[in-house]
């Protein structure tokens, strides 16, 4: 084996994307003057190193395994001969070579401070893009974009543009939704964000449906709501206020009505408004609300927008329907099996008539019990009796109002 070598600036090369790719274990050939590419090899243990030199020993080839965590672990354990770089060969009590008072040794510091600094800079690239990647893939599949979208985000994160898009094509419910994802470079780091995206969605009647969605702190829309808001249904969403307030509405593209951005605009129906799901769809004999679980995601489902299949149970007959939310009008809408709505006048026949008149009866009972009370406990007087009115009988119906607020 050489005790000098002189290894090229190609290996150096080598040996910077082997520190970050996590390879800090080098054999390399040691019966070889010039180490050059083909006389190395990169590992992530030991046991694997040293597996290849043994594996690859010959008359020719005696393969010597050191571990570098820098350049100059390399350069010190790998000793330069003094013919071609008059660097000193002889190691000190330590094992490392001593490079003061050599002529090159200005030169080769400086290589090597510049090597170190690179790879040092690439590191550091290297794991806030691998962070990056991650934290974007995770927030594309949140947002209901699946994992397809990886690769090629992969591939537009190691560019470094200021910005770039990506293309998400689907087929829900046979009609072709896409949509463009938009990614921007923050102006104080590397990081990259997913911002928004422009949706639309195709019709059946040839009418083609589009609207941007704005990403906030990685939340927002997800892909299945922005295509039933293009559908025109509504979506139940977590909000908060420009005051950081949480709260929670139904929202509802006003597809009749466009901003100065063309996008539609959006109506809001608060929790105040009046409408509560769970009692809408508790008016129908849908066999699902007899079970918690099959309610609780009837519900979630029905939140996101979607158009949901259910079994009405009447009068001796099962029904398959299709129900979604109408938070306008303070209902939910109910179409037969061929996805055909069913008339204001034919509903009532698939509604929960005796659990109605059950409602209507317990209520007329409370009422009649709060009578007696009154009759025994206080004389009639218009006064006291208004009083008493207000405070005693069921609550006055609920203001409303038909027109949701919008948001910009």
């Amino acid at each position: 084996m050489n005790n000098e070598h002189v290894i090229s600036d190609e290996v150096l090369e080598l040996c910077n994307d082997a520190l970050i790719r996590g390879e800090n274990w080098m054999a390399y050939n040691g019966s070889l003057y010039f180490i050059e590419k083909d006389a190395i090899q990169f590992f992530k243990s030991q046991t694997e190193a040293k597996e290849f030199a043994f594996n690859n020993h010959s008359d020719y080839d005696n393969y010597a395994v050191i571990h570098f965590n820098s350049l100059w672990d390399v350069f010190n354990k790998i000793p330069y001969g003094t013919s071609t770089t008059g660097l000193s060969n002889n190691p000190d009590a330590n094992g490392l070579y001593n490079y003061e008072g050599n002529p090159f040794t200005d030169a080769l510091i400086d290589h090597i401070d510049q090597q170190s600094s690179n790879i040092n800079s690439q590191i550091k690239t290297s794991i806030m893009n691998n962070e990056n990647l991650k934290y974007l893939t995770d927030n594309i599949k949140y947002m209901g974009f699946g994992e397809n979208l990886k690769d090629a985000l992969e591939k537009n994160l190691v560019e470094g543009k200021p910005e770039f898009q990506l293309k998400y094509n689907a087929e829900i419910n046979k009609k072709p939704f896409e949509a463009t994802l938009n990614f921007k470079k923050s102006d104080q780091t590397d990081m990259y964000f997913f911002n928004s995206y422009n949706a639309s969605l195709q019709k059946k009647n040839g009418e083609k449906m589009e609207q941007t969605f704005y990403i906030n702190k990685g939340k927002g829309i997800t892909s299945k709501e922005a295509f039933n808001l293009l559908d025109g249904r509504a979506v139940h969403k977590d909000l908060v206020t420009k005051e950081n307030q949480p709260y929670k509405a139904w929202l509802q593209l006003d597809l009749g009505n466009k901003d100065n951005k063309n996008n539609f605009e959006v109506k809001q129906y608060h929790e105040n408004y009046g409408f509560n799901l769970k009692t809408a769809v508790g008016k129908f004999a849908i066999a699902d609300l007899k079970d918690p679980e099959k309610e609780k995601a009837l519900m979630q489902s029905l939140q996101k927008g979607n158009v949901q299949s259910v079994t009405i149970e009447k009068d001796g007959s099962s029904h398959k329907m299709f129900i979604e939310a109408d938070p306008q009008f303070k209902k939910v809408n109910l179409y037969d099996s061929n996805m055909k709505m069913v008339a204001k006048e034919s509903v009532e026949k698939y509604q929960s008539v005796g659990k109605t008149e059950a409602g209507k009866a317990v209520k007329e009972d409370m009422g009649n019990d709060k009578k007696k009370e009154l009759s025994k406990e206080v004389k009639p007087g218009k006064e006291l009796l208004g009083k008493q009115k207000d405070n005693t009988l069921l609550p006055k119906k609920r203001e409303s109002h038909k027109k949701g607020l919008g948001v910009s």
